[in-house]
């Protein structure tokens, strides 16, 4: 039987990851804190239950405390990344290639990405290790997700739902908003 891979897409994922790796290493080395958080983290919370069954994205978030944004910027020019604050987001863009598309994209901790959003991003507090990446947990990347509600975020939440990740315990913890929000991303089926 013929195997067929796709190499643009097994070289796409590989990109992503060293990406990733490199923010790792960047806020290690550094002494920064930051949570994987968006599309990536729910990607690897699924396939971790549920190998091939996540979605990827193209970029990178991450929770950060916005009164690290300069160290931020100072401990990533070494590695190749730089700051830029473009339409509203700040984000560090690889300087060889500055596409906000394969950016990572910086979300402020404990405060709303959008004055509409009906709560903040989460603080800054334990983590979930995968892949040796620091992951928001669990329930406040279910939360960050029907907060932002948009198509994206309820893909990612079909596929969480579908792997068993979000549990009793997660949607216990969901305000009455995100709840009913949660209901119509599972009525849409």
């Amino acid at each position: 039987m013929a195997v067929f891979i796709n190499s643009f897409f097994e070289e796409r994922v590989e990109q992503l990851f060293d990406l990733a790796g490199l923010v790792e290493r960047i806020f290690s080395s550094a002494g920064l804190e930051y949570r994987l958080v968006g599309g990536l983290a729910a990607y690897l919370y699924v396939e971790e239950r549920e190998p091939d069954a996540g979605r990827l994205t193209k970029d990178i978030d991450i929770a950060v405390r916005r009164d690290d944004l300069e160290k931020i910027a100072k401990a990533a020019e070494p590695f190749g990344l730089r700051h830029r604050h473009v339409a509203g987001v700040d984000m560090l863009v690889q300087v060889d290639q500055p596409s906000a598309r394969r950016a990572v994209h910086l979300v402020f901790s404990g405060e709303k990405v959008r004055s509409e959003y009906p709560e903040p991003a989460p603080e800054l507090g334990p983590y979930r290790r995968i892949r040796e990446l620091r992951l928001i947990p669990l329930p406040d990347l279910v939360r960050m997700k029907l907060t932002s509600f948009r198509a994206t975020d309820e893909a990612h939440l079909k596929d969480l739902d579908e792997a068993g990740c979000i549990t009793s315990e997660v949607e216990a913890g969901l305000s009455p908003v995100l709840a009913e929000r949660l209901a119509r991303v599972r009525a849409r089926g």
